[in-house]
């Protein structure tokens, strides 16, 4: 590795090859994290608007003075460290299907690790999201049938390209409705989407939920000097 790429973590496991590194972004003069699966790129620090106001827009939706909630997919953090700042959380369940992304936490590896897995209120768990969604006991391994104020959700790249063909069944309308019975009344579900906002899928969320909303986040892109965008659903 040269002096600007510095591989930080590295795993076989089922899914394919894992790795984390660190490279200089010479034109920003920033530390770059990123994560690939094989030799598709997962996530990076460069653009984390998005994952941010996924916490944001989705408990700006919340209703309660006190709220417990879901981080599907633990990747880089931002979502969870941001869910964190509103001072309304009093637990966090994290779940992430990757041992070696709690373990980076765990490790300190990334920015803001530390801070996240010592907050009292958050709590990491190793499981498939989808399949807890789609089970009865839900989201808390310790507490079965435990309901939420909101579930935020950033695994996947869409709801059609999707990391595991298995995740597909989330995205349909018994699969969100099976999601929607383990939040409590008044609860939020918020999704993060790569695409533009998908008229499909917001017809979907329109049949389960009685308010639902898809945010473009736009953010500056220095690649290609102008502004790319992320969507954010968010039902209620």
């Amino acid at each position: 590795m040269s002096a600007r790429l510095e591989e930080l973590a590295y795993s076989e496991t089922p899914r394919g090859t894992i790795s984390l590194r660190r490279r200089r972004e010479p034109t920003l003069d920033v530390d770059v994290y990123e994560v690939k699966l094989d030799e598709e790129f997962l996530m990076s620090s460069l653009f984390t608007v998005a994952e941010i106001e996924l916490a944001r827009l989705g408990l700006a939706q919340t209703v309660s003075a006190e709220l417990d909630i879901v981080v599907g997919g633990l990747g880089l953090g931002y979502t969870a460290r941001a869910a964190l700042e509103d001072s309304r959380v009093r637990s966090m369940i994290v779940v992430d299907a990757m041992a070696e992304v709690i373990d980076w936490h765990e490790r300190a590896l990334l920015p803001g690790a530390q801070e996240l897995v010592s907050d009292p209120r958050a709590r990491l768990v190793m499981a498939d999201f989808f399949a807890m969604a789609a089970s009865d006991d839900g989201f808390d391994p310790g507490a079965a049938d435990r309901r939420f104020d909101a579930v935020l959700l950033d695994i996947d790249h869409t709801p059609r390209h999707v990391l595991h063909p298995d995740h597909a069944a989330f995205y349909s309308l018994d699969g969100l409705r099976r999601l929607a019975g383990h939040l409590k009344p008044g609860g939020v579900f918020a999704l993060w989407s790569d695409d533009p906002p998908d008229d499909d899928f917001d017809a979907l969320l329109a049949q389960v939920f009685d308010f639902s909303k898809a945010h473009v986040v736009t953010f500056a892109n220095f690649l290609t000097g102008g502004e790319s965008a992320n969507t954010v659903y968010v039902a209620r």
